[in-house]
């Protein structure tokens, strides 16, 4: 009987897994089951364009079954409930029970809301595909009530951290919105975009020098950046800080950090902060039979600090921990986890952005930077065989 890999989560660390996984054993040495609660592969790197309708849904969410097609690998759309390591099972929401020998967990990470009084039921967060189509219907309604009613509330926009998601959330909307605005009839200039960071500055980790010229191409569209005040609580549509001040806004985009998925948390095996701990070669260090890629993982960089979730660093963790799957079956040795770090990109909008590039973290600014990021997603398409996408 062929041995049983199970992969959970189809995004960069599963999906990556998948490929690579089926690159080295063949149909014949072991079956592999892909779980995924959505049909696609989302792109969540992507989430604030289609946000902010500057993409087709087609462009940030690829079929599975496309990109999967030849690989011999099975599909199976499900949301996973539980993991049992002692009696190798996974059990899904729809009550199936899936047996392994080997599993991945690539379940990725949730959003934070580190209990703060009425965040969660009153924001929007992004990490899917569905939180973005919400976002943007969201924000036109709001837009055709400030066209009759003229409420500020209505036409003010609070984007929460001021990190990755957040400044690329704000850059793409404070392109976008004007011609949301003119086909309303609606002043641009009316338009209040926030963005509140807790911390000292937005983009933390970025050079002071690109930190600044990201604040200026911001603010010259209209951003407001309220830095070093957490949200203390949110009450309907008044958002309050810490130092007593609250912004009124019909809408809140909460991108404020994330946590380790629950279902990790809860499976048994060992933990930090959340997140599974695991060896050089991406194995839980309690349950060698597991491995971990992605943000569902802490993995340390050589000064001790965990490496910042992203997508290329859960790339590199799924292809190899395919790999090491490949060489614990055939008994050969595995292979350390040691990442290439291409670069930190963040676009701010369609036509700018800021990023250091390799070892040496060179920076770049301007369009230089808004090409370089979209290099580095054409590449990742390109290797998934999803080229396709760029269609839309």
């Amino acid at each position: 009987m062929n041995k049983q890999v199970l992969i959970l989560g189809g995004g960069y660390g599963g999906l990556l897994s998948a490929l690579t996984v089926r690159k080295y054993l063949k149909a014949g040495e072991a079956d592999v089951t892909l779980v995924n609660r959505y049909p696609e592969h989302q792109l969540v790197t992507e989430l604030h364009r289609l946000a902010a309708g500057n993409v087709k849904e087609q462009a940030v969410a690829l079929p599975l079954e496309k990109l999967l097609r030849g690989q011999e690998v099975r599909l199976k759309i499900g949301t996973a409930e539980n993991i049992d390591p002692v009696a190798k099972l996974v059990r899904l929401a729809d009550r199936t029970t899936l047996r392994y020998d080997t599993l991945v967990i690539a379940l990725g990470s949730e959003t934070a809301f580190f209990g703060i009084p009425g965040l969660a039921e009153n924001s929007f967060t992004l990490k899917s595909v569905d939180d973005a189509k919400r976002i943007r219907a969201h924000l036109e309604s709001k837009l055709d009530a400030y066209a009759r009613t003229k409420e500020d509330k209505d036409a003010s926009i609070v984007v929460g951290g001021g990190g990755l998601t957040g400044v690329e959330a704000v850059g793409e909307l404070a392109d976008e919105l004007p011609d949301w605005c003119r086909a309303r009839g609606i002043e641009p200039e009316d338009i209040r975009l926030y963005c509140v960071e807790a911390g000292p500055s937005i983009l933390a980790g970025f050079p002071p020098e690109l930190v600044d010229r990201a604040r200026e191409s911001l603010e010259s569209r209209g951003v407001r950046f309220v830095t070093g005040q957490p949200v203390t609580e949110v009450r309907g549509t008044e958002i309050v800080l810490r130092d007593g001040t609250s912004i009124e806004a019909g809408t809140l985009i909460w991108a404020g950090g994330v946590q380790g998925h629950p279902v990790v948390s809860s499976s048994g095996i060992e933990l930090s902060r959340g997140r599974a701990v695991v060896t050089e070669c991406l194995q839980s260090v309690s349950h060698p039979d597991i491995f971990v890629a992605g943000d569902s993982a802490i993995v340390l960089a050589e000064d001790g600090r965990p490496y910042p979730p992203s997508a290329q660093l859960a790339w590199q963790m799924g292809e190899t921990a395919g790999f090491n799957i490949f060489a614990s079956f055939r008994q050969t040795a595995m292979k350390p986890f040691r990442p290439v770090m291409s670069g930190t990109l963040a676009s701010l909008g369609r036509r700018d952005g800021v990023a250091t590039i390799g070892a040496r973290r060179i920076p770049l600014k301007g369009f230089p930077a808004s090409a370089m990021k979209e290099a580095s997603h054409i590449r990742y398409l390109s290797h998934i065989k999803g080229l396709f996408s760029l269609a839309y």
